[in-house]
């Protein structure tokens, strides 16, 4: 397969991710995007960069790449309670070979189509192949869900299960051989499904949210450490966690499922009063909402199993 030139490298991610929002004024093609704010909104941005080797397994289908490259960056913006926009891309490749390139542009546009998102602009080059991503998005003025915010006596909720992306990891890397492996766990580290529903409806219910990209108790921690409180966390109401164990072990399934990481569920608490509220909305979701602590006035993580404390597991993935 003939390889592309940057040109037409360029043209292909364009076809696939040219959505045309009315809020683009000018979009791919200057040197810069014009883009058009709606009344009465803050826009909210996010970036995050993925490598192969260290975000993502080497091999990894180019499809595949472009839907988890931007569906990380959705689901900063699902944590914020906003809705995206408008995405730039920086896309590094050691060479542009036809096909790879077409498979991304493919996962690209499946990705910007279903969230409704345009691509407005950003960069190729020559290099280690490496995806950037920054995403654009509003969120009504003064509504955007933060990490501060939790106070004692909120509860602490989940949305979805934990542990099942980085048991597909291990299974991509050979790690867990599993001869009745569920399809989900590959899927859920292949294509991640930003909750940007539930960051909409924790708006003005929440005390405090974000997503869950480094292990539940490494982000849940940061949240605590934003908000100057501590917390009480459940093993036995970890949502799945039975039937994780069934199949890896329970030593193995409370790591995956504790620190495991890549699973992009929303963490966030609740106040008291605002729990029924919750449960309304609730009803309507796609996706398990779980309520698995509380928070406390100590500081750190007191992991309960059994109404008795259970050391913590080591921690999740950090790059330093």
């Amino acid at each position: 397969m003939s390889g592309l030139s940057e040109s037409q490298v360029i043209q292909l991610l364009s076809e696939y991710g040219g959505l045309q929002r009315p809020d683009v004024v000018l979009g791919i093609g200057d040197d810069g995007a014009v883009l058009q704010p709606p009344v009465g909104q803050q826009l909210v941005q996010v970036v995050d960069a993925l490598f192969e080797g260290v975000h993502f397994p080497r091999g990894m289908d180019g499809e595949d790449l472009a839907w988890r490259a931007f569906a990380v960056n959705i689901s900063d913006i699902a944590a914020m309670g906003a809705e995206p926009a408008w995405a730039t891309l920086v896309l590094s490749m050691p060479a542009a070979e036809e096909s790879w390139v077409r498979a991304f542009a493919r996962g690209l546009g499946d990705c910007t189509r279903q969230f409704n998102i345009s691509l407005v602009g950003g960069d190729t080059v020559r290099g280690p192949l490496g995806v950037s991503v920054q995403i654009t998005g509003f969120v009504p003025t003064g509504q955007a869900l933060r990490r501060q915010g939790a106070a004692e006596g909120d509860g602490i909720y989940i949305t979805g299960r934990t542990g099942l992306a980085a048991a597909g990891l291990a299974c991509l890397q050979g790690e867990i051989q599993q001869q009745d492996e569920p399809e989900q766990w590959r899927q859920r580290f292949l294509r991640p499904e930003p909750r940007l529903r539930q960051g909409r409806d924790l708006r003005g219910v929440a005390s405090a949210c974000l997503d869950i990209s480094d292990g539940l108790l490494r982000d849940l921690g940061r949240l605590l450490e934003a908000s100057s409180v501590g917390a009480t966390v459940f093993l036995e109401k970890i949502p799945g966690l039975d039937e994780l164990s069934a199949l890896v072990g329970e030593q193995r399934a409370v790591s995956l499922a504790l620190t495991g990481g890549d699973d992009y569920e929303l963490c966030f608490t609740v106040p008291r009063e605002h729990e029924a509220r919750l449960a309304e909305r609730v009803r309507e979701w796609s996706c398990e909402c779980t309520r698995i602590g509380e928070i406390s006035g100590t500081e750190g993580i007191r992991l309960m199993k059994d109404e008795r404390e259970t050391p913590l597991p080591a921690p999740g993935f950090e790059h330093f």
